[in-house]
């Protein structure tokens, strides 16, 4: 079997409403976090937490999505999409949307969070509140920490605009008068490094009332000493700026002798790409504002004025100082399987499905701790794409490899901004012994796999996890994800097969039990859905219900439209990204789209199909994008033992099916509405009700125990449910 070089496109079958632009539907999943930033029911920090994420994901699509779509405008590539939009009428509609979202969020911190944190005790002080002894103790900051790391550029004809990274702070300073040298300039610029802090607490001493916080803003402290630094003449402004740049890595692997060392060249210049953003504060002046566009040879369309901090996701730094849980989320420690135990004898026994965050990621970690001890384990096998830092996996790879096992390892250098930390994991794992390998060129590998090999007895045996997410044991607390650890022997077999041709030459085939991209995941997602449209044609009953982070690939899209109109019942749970239309007359009538926005990132991928009541369930590392599908090495695997796959059913799809808090339901417009109520009739779903196991079963022994749903108003809240059920189960 080969891999499709050409990617499949969108047949023209279904007419262009029909289909959704993929960037405008990412920009939508930023409105629903603001939204929750917005919501007074989050708890207040939260809310400064939400705005400070939706600063971070804006940086990013400007970054990659916005610089990419720039380029191909300038290059004259005007590409149009089965939504019919052209790159430039995509781009004027990404400025309208932007600028609706950046008003929104200035306005909601300001209007609404800061003051209400200050009602708190928690203080942002703006220079005009700043009492004396503010202002001697910021001098002392300013002189002690920040001046002697500070190097302005006046700007004339032997200093020119110097270069800047991207996101850096920068002021633009005015100025006016003549030097010591008699020279004389307009403009000076101040780059901000970013070994300052740009949020400072107060020390608590100074505070008039106790169990206040009080902070400021570095850019606040430059502002009002920044006439200490230019000495002799006269400041006439000050005002910070950040410009951002295209970042997205342009390698053509094909060319390259060697991936390590061509992407460490490109990493240095990612900071300095091409302009894509320029953020001021609104107070600039305009003459000031037109300098700063024409020197980065940006337009109007470009520019964002801002009511605040040009980076609004620094102020995380507050969420993270200020002790107040009351103003948190509750403290959440997930449920775990016993401390200090065997993974090896238990998963003889039988497989281990784990739900995180509610159920912890440290089974996973044991695994390959004990892996990397043990001396009957002969070798370890593991895909790396985001480890982070000070990594056990990492960790114990290399134990492992010091200890005279053979360890390969797949790291994915091109993880995007992960690139620079996956060189050095690549680089300490290699001094350790281990065999490192960088995948497939032209193919990412995205696919989460670990496997063990151990000898027991005359035999070898393989232990394998398998994941919908990365190995980040902080992401771990963060995403909801599903692991799956097991010693079934099939299954071992299939996951060495991929590491064959992870590490090797080797031939494409079909496995029985995974499904691969690059190669048939998916034509099997398109065959279950055409064999559900058969289903239904005859009369029978016949259901897909799909969670991924994102729906957008167009020949994926019109399987479920054809499935659709035969009758096919089809419910989405998607957290971001949604190219297709649900519920448009004769064409999606029997689609639903859901999308949950809360507390944990919704990261899991699942793939529920009806076939014929015998109920097909895959998790999977792979979303319905192109790029997972064609251009990446990602791995489904199904969950067929009874109790697994009704844990699945029920955590992973049922319940987000019934969630009202966080919920957003899609309409016919491609517009999203909170919608209370459940959408659909629950007794669709299959294993919608059963009992709790008895105690000392074999599905107390996998970890299944079946939910007692807790009702707030009537409706089943996810967030609630899954953290009331499966925190009850480790406490």
């Amino acid at each position: 079997m080969k891999v499709i070089h050409k990617i499949p496109d969108s047949s023209g079958t279904f007419p262009e409403r029909a289909f959704i632009h993929r960037e405008l539907s990412l920009l939508t999943f930023f409105e629903r976090v603001l939204t929750s930033a917005k919501d007074k029911n989050t708890p207040l920090l939260e809310r400064l937490r939400f705005l400070t994420i939706c600063s971070a994901i804006l940086d990013e699509f400007f970054e990659i999505r916005v610089g990419g779509l720039k380029e191909r405008y300038r290059l004259g590539i005007d590409r149009v999409g089965p939504d019919g939009l052209s790159t430039a009428e995509v781009l004027g509609q990404i400025r309208q949307r932007v600028l609706k979202l950046v008003k929104s969020q200035y306005r909601t911190l300001n209007r609404d969070v800061l003051p209400a944190l200050a009602q708190e005790g928690i203080r942002l002080l703006k220079r005009s509140e700043w009492r004396t002894e503010h202002k001697d103790w910021a001098r002392d900051y300013f002189q002690d920490q920040v001046a002697p790391v500070l190097s302005p550029i006046a700007l004339d004809p032997a200093h020119p605009f110097p270069r800047l990274l991207n996101k850096s702070l920068n002021m633009l300073v005015a100025l006016k008068g003549t030097d010591a040298y008699g020279r004389s300039c307009e403009y000076a610029i101040i780059h901000v490094p970013r070994c300052l802090p740009r949020v400072i607490p107060v020390p608590q001493s100074m505070s008039a009332t106790p169990n206040i916080s009080e902070f400021v803003l570095l850019s606040s402290i430059i502002h009002c000493f920044v006439s200490d630094v230019f000495t002799g003449v006269e400041v006439m402004g000050c005002h910070q700026f950040r410009v951002t740049r295209h970042a997205d890595l342009d390698l053509d692997e094909d060319e390259v002798e060697d991936l390590l060392d061509a992407l460490k060249g490109e990493l240095h210049g990612r900071r300095f790409g091409e302009s894509v953003r320029l953020e001021v504060a609104n107070t600039c002046p305009e003459e000031h504002v037109k300098f700063l566009t024409e020197h980065f040879g940006l337009g109007q369309n470009d520019l964002y004025l801002v009511g605040g901090p040009v980076n609004l996701s620094r102020l995380a730094t507050v969420v993270g100082i200020v002790d107040r849980h009351d103003l948190k989320y509750p403290v959440f420690v997930p449920g775990a399987l016993a401390s200090g135990e065997d993974m090896f004898d238990r998963l003889q026994r039988r497989d281990v499905l784990l739900h995180h965050p509610f159920e912890s990621f440290s089974p996973v970690v044991d695994l390959i701790a004990q892996a990397a001890q043990d001396p009957n384990v002969l070798a370890i096998k593991h895909t790396l794409y985001r480890t982070g830092d000070e990594s056990p996996f990492v960790d114990a790879l290399v134990d492992a490899a010091r200890a005279g096992k053979e360890v390969t390892a797949v790291v994915e250098l091109r993880a995007r901004f992960d690139e620079a930390a996956n060189i050095d994991i690549a680089a300490r794992l290699q001094a350790a012994g281990a065999q490192v390998v960088y995948g497939v060129v032209g193919f990412k590998t995205h696919a989460k796999l670990l496997m063990i090999v151990r000898r027991e007895g005359k035999r070898l045996r393989r232990y394998i996890h398998l994941g919908t997410g990365n190995y980040h044991t902080g992401n771990a607390k963060l995403y909801t994800d599903f692991s799956l650890l097991s010693a079934n022997v099939s299954l071992g077999d299939q996951v060495h097969l991929v590491f064959q041709q992870l590490t090797g030459i080797s031939e494409s085939r079909r496995h029985p039990d995974l499904i691969q991209s690059p190669f048939y995941f998916a034509s099997e997602v398109i065959d279950r859905l055409n064999q559900e449209a058969v289903e239904a044609r005859a009369g029978r009953p016949a259901m897909a219900v799909i969670k991924v982070n994102s729906l957008s690939d167009p020949s994926i899209i019109e399987a479920i439209y054809h499935a659709s109109r035969a009758g096919v019942k089809i419910h989405f749970i998607v957290r971001g990204i949604c190219c297709l239309t649900p519920k448009l007359a004769e064409i999606s009538e029997t689609i639903t789209v859901r999308s949950i926005v809360g507390r944990f990132l919704e990261h899991s991928r699942i793939y529920y199909f009806y076939a014929g009541g015998q109920e097909e369930v895959f998790l999977a590392s792979a979303d319905l994008m192109q790029r997972n599908l064609y251009r990446r090495v990602e791995v489904g695997f199904p969950i067929r033992e009874p109790s697994l796959k009704e844990r699945v059913i029920s955590e992973g799809l049922q319940v987000y099916l019934e969630a009202t808090d966080g919920a957003w339901s899609m309409n016919s417009e491609g517009e999203y509405t909170t919608q209370p109520p459940p959408c659909y009739d629950l007794a669709e779903l299959p294993l919608h009700s059963s009992s709790p196991a008895e105690e000392g079963s074999p599905a107390e022994e996998s970890l299944t125990l079946r939910p007692k749903l807790i009702v707030e108003d009537d409706y089943i809240s996810a967030q609630s449910w899954l953290l009331n059920h499966l925190v009850s189960k480790g406490s």
